[in-house]
């Protein structure tokens, strides 16, 4: 048995170091937090067409919806969601100074019965940012819907929110929280 200073043996040094390092590990890892509330997929009809609908930008991040949009959508085709029809642009007027108002996403929905489309797909940006601070992580907050367009009810509907670490580029949180949200939609489109 080694003695060192104060009566502690080297084994008590080991097992305090091993008890910060699992503190440290820990809180790390609770640092890259996420919520997330999925519905459960309802059954959708095989091969049936999609509408992409604007997505309403609820922060002060300008085209946040847009961004989250464009990840929605390249998920969506990248899984198999082939038939995917994205609104007209002139249906979303968003600037970087002005959102989306409620009005366009009527009008978006309109254009979807008009084209005969079974689903649409729309969302909510509520947190598109860094924080402040000295580590500046993202975060990001989604809700999403998917929309029965002939009824206009809402079949299926995930929310969340995500931060990640402070050296990550807030379009790979944005894109890892709507893989998380969209999955058992996407499972259940094949």
């Amino acid at each position: 048995m080694v003695i060192l200073t104060g009566g502690h043996t080297m084994k008590t040094h080991i097992l305090n170091f091993s008890r910060i390092l699992l503190a440290g590990v820990l809180l790390a890892v609770l640092a890259a937090c996420s919520t997330v509330d999925v519905g459960p997929a309802p059954t959708l009809e095989a091969k049936a067409s999609w509408a992409l609908l604007p997505f309403a930008n609820n922060t002060e991040t300008p085209q946040a919806g847009l961004r989250a949009e464009a990840i929605s959508e390249s998920l969506l085709r990248a899984n198999g969601v082939n038939n995917l029809r994205r609104y007209p642009s002139n249906l979303n007027t968003e600037t970087l100074f002005e959102p989306m108002d409620r009005k366009q996403l009527d009008a978006a929905l309109e254009w979807a019965r008009a084209e005969n489309l079974k689903y649409a797909l729309t969302g909510t940006v509520d947190e598109w940012r860094y924080k402040v601070g000295i580590d500046g992580e993202p975060a990001v907050g989604l809700t999403l819907q998917l929309i029965e367009v002939s009824s206009g009810n809402v079949v299926w509907a995930a929310s969340g929110g995500k931060t990640g670490w402070s050296r990550e580029a807030l379009s790979a949180v944005a894109q890892k929280l709507s893989r998380t949200l969209l999955n058992p939609l996407i499972a259940s489109a094949r």
